[in-house]
């Protein structure tokens, strides 16, 4: 269904031009070409988040949801199109200004944690910052705190369950108030009672930056501002808010 078909999609669209927009997608386009096939991940994906916005996308398997989002935070580099943060057209930096741009302003949650096996857990929710300090320290805290795992904080990875290395990663990605947080599934592997709690955490992003968070659960995303269905590498739908889990199954 095409985003303007609705009024609810036109109310979606007339919202984004009155919000702060911080991110910004023109066509985006991801194929990957064999000598007998071409395959299209992403197609000519266009599509905008506002500043301190709680943005989904929700999508089945093969979808194209996760390419998106690593098109959207240059870990993967488009066939075509752009993707604008605010006036700086991040798709086409040189690799040394994203990668700088990336450090500065970004902030990512993974399917898996990939914490450093040799830090402890608050050295690890600490690493986003070059120069850690007290504060630091307390806020690193205090976000393993409200997640639950303050008790970890002086034990490494191999001490800890899969479920509380997903969220010491979660506290890793908020630590440094980035201005952009991106997040991978971050309620697959926890229980639902778990799961809520980390959304909330989560949701404090949107205090200070962007919040784009991909998922197959679309109660999570009963509160986003902006929701976007993939099918099939092409943006089908957009809504707002828990009119997504009103339209049938992702």
């Amino acid at each position: 269904m095409p985003t303007d078909t609705t009024n609810e999609q036109k109310m979606t669209n007339e919202h984004r031009t009155k919000t702060d927009v911080a991110l910004r997608a023109e066509e985006l386009t991801l194929t990957y070409v064999t000598p007998r096939s071409t395959t299209y991940a992403v197609r000519g994906v266009s599509l905008q988040v506002g500043a301190r916005d709680f943005a989904g996308i929700v999508g089945p398997s093969g979808s194209g949801k996760s390419s998106l989002l690593y098109l959207m935070s240059g870990l993967k580099t488009a066939t075509s199109g752009a993707v604008y943060l605010r006036d700086f057209k991040y798709s086409h930096a040189t690799p040394n200004e994203q990668l700088d741009f990336r450090r500065r302003h970004f902030g990512f949650v993974f399917q898996q944690p990939f914490l450093i096996p040799y830090l402890s857990v608050i050295e690890n929710v600490l690493v986003p910052i070059e120069r850690p300090g007290p504060n630091d320290m307390a806020r690193g805290l205090e976000l393993l705190d409200s997640l639950g795992i303050v008790d970890l904080a002086p034990k490494f990875p191999n001490e800890c369950s899969g479920g509380e290395r997903v969220r010491a990663a979660m506290a890793r990605g908020l630590v440094h108030r980035p201005d952009y947080l991106f997040v991978d599934e971050p309620t697959a592997s926890l229980d639902i009672s778990t799961g809520t709690r980390v959304m909330e955490v989560l949701k404090t992003q949107t205090t200070h930056g962007t919040l784009l968070v991909i998922t197959h659960d679309l109660e999570i995303l009963d509160d986003a501002d902006i929701v976007f269905r993939m099918r099939d590498g092409a943006l089908v739908e957009t809504f707002q808010g828990a009119l997504a889990r009103d339209q049938g199954p992702s």
